[in-house]
């Protein structure tokens, strides 16, 4: 029997406080097991969580869009949403730390991250999404299996969590009303 999805939900300002603790959680098991989002070991929550407060301006200003989804009452996704601020590119907007809990993963949990920040993209009126991130990686699987292009690779581009440097994959996709 199929597990069923969580239930993912949009995060406010006064949320976001709230679960800074959690999505540090999140993201010190993400940077332990392997994923290249922009940290390095050793990473502690300490750490994790000063870079979560550090997002909280943007958050509640509405410039960044964070969604978090629980399995059993504990966070176990997350995505961002960061809309641009320069007047020639409110078109646009990046998906930002799609991280899921190494307990939760292989369910789908990424991709129904993925569609609601498109959808919510879409619906602030951003038609064109972009991202990166490590090439080979099961996140770039997700994101060519899910109608985002590619447009360049750049070799050495970040440090994986042990200071590696990997390739990056680039991707966009365009979004319209219609899916």
């Amino acid at each position: 029997m199929r597990k069923r999805m969580p239930a993912i939900e949009r995060l406010s300002a006064e949320d976001f406080d709230a679960a800074v603790k959690e999505l540090a959680r999140l993201l010190v098991d993400a940077v332990d097991s392997g994923a290249s989002v922009g940290f390095v070991v050793p990473f502690d929550h300490e750490e994790a969580a000063a870079w979560w407060r550090a997002q909280a301006p943007a958050v509640a200003d509405g410039s960044l869009m964070v969604w978090v989804c629980r399995d059993g009452g504990a966070l176990s996704g997350t995505i961002g949403l960061a809309l641009a601020r320069k007047p020639n590119a409110r078109h646009r907007a990046e998906i930002v730390k799609l991280m899921v809990h190494r307990d939760a993963r292989g369910r789908g949990l990424s991709r129904a991250l993925l569609a609601t920040a498109e959808r919510a993209a879409l619906a602030a009126g951003t038609d064109l999404l972009l991202l990166d991130t490590e090439t080979g990686s099961t996140a770039e699987h997700v994101y060519l299996t899910g109608g985002w292009t590619r447009y360049g690779v750049v070799p050495d581009y970040a440090g994986s969590p042990d200071g590696t440097l990997q390739d990056c994959s680039f991707f966009y996709k365009r979004l319209t009303a219609s899916g």
